[in-house]
């Protein structure tokens, strides 16, 4: 198994735990903190959350801790795993609110129009992936591999390379995102048993 330290940020945007216990059953290091000491020393840095656009941007903004991001992934090129809301932050701004976000993908996050679309919102529940490129965080990954969703947004990636995996829910939205070393996925790996499992072991691999 890998040794690199995995760190979790925790900045008030939901229950971390579960993501720590995963990595714990596969024999990771990976702890939680909002600790500025100890996200320097981090190996691999993944941003979860649940929530609210403006609110996770003004609790990072709070804790002092979009600098110290920027410098790890913009600039040390550390490798970062979004996932639900923590990859949504990742785009520029959200129709949610008004802040603007983390700006390291070029998208929009736009929300599932109750007029457009058949099925309900928010889009909960199993649903699959296809990819749309090659990566080695989905390794392993096929047909059958299902996903846990839970969201009334989504990514609109203004750069197709951008666009890692997809996901069918009336018409195709961006479910994952791969641009260098800043990673993402919509869906909550923690949740989605062997499948998430095998994503977040991925990430500790890279």
């Amino acid at each position: 198994m890998p040794s690199s330290k995995i760190i979790i940020i925790d900045y008030g945007m939901g229950n971390l735990g579960s993501i720590v216990n995963m990595y714990k059953y596969l024999g990771i290091n990976a702890i939680s903190t909002n600790e500025k000491d100890k996200i320097k020393e981090a190996d691999k840095i993944i941003l979860a959350g649940v929530g609210s656009f403006d609110h996770a941007m003004q609790n990072l903004a709070d804790m002092n801790l979009i600098s110290i991001l920027n410098e790890k992934v913009l600039m040390d090129k550390m490798s970062i795993l979004g996932i639900c809301l923590g990859m949504q932050i990742f785009g520029n701004n959200s129709e949610e609110g008004t802040l603007q976000g983390l700006g390291w993908i070029d998208a929009d996050v736009i929300r599932f129009n109750h007029n457009d679309i058949k099925l309900k919102v928010p889009h909960m529940g199993w649903n699959t992936v296809k990819p749309n490129k090659t990566s080695a965080l989905i390794a392993n990954i096929s047909d059958i591999s299902r996903y846990y969703f839970v969201h009334s947004y989504f990514m609109h990636c203004k750069e197709s390379q951008d666009i890692l995996l997809t996901t069918h829910y009336d018409f195709d939205f961006t479910s994952a995102v791969k641009k260098g070393n800043i990673y993402g996925v919509q869906f909550h790996p923690e949740k989605s048993h062997k499948y998430g499992m095998n994503i977040l072991k991925n990430f500790a691999d890279l």
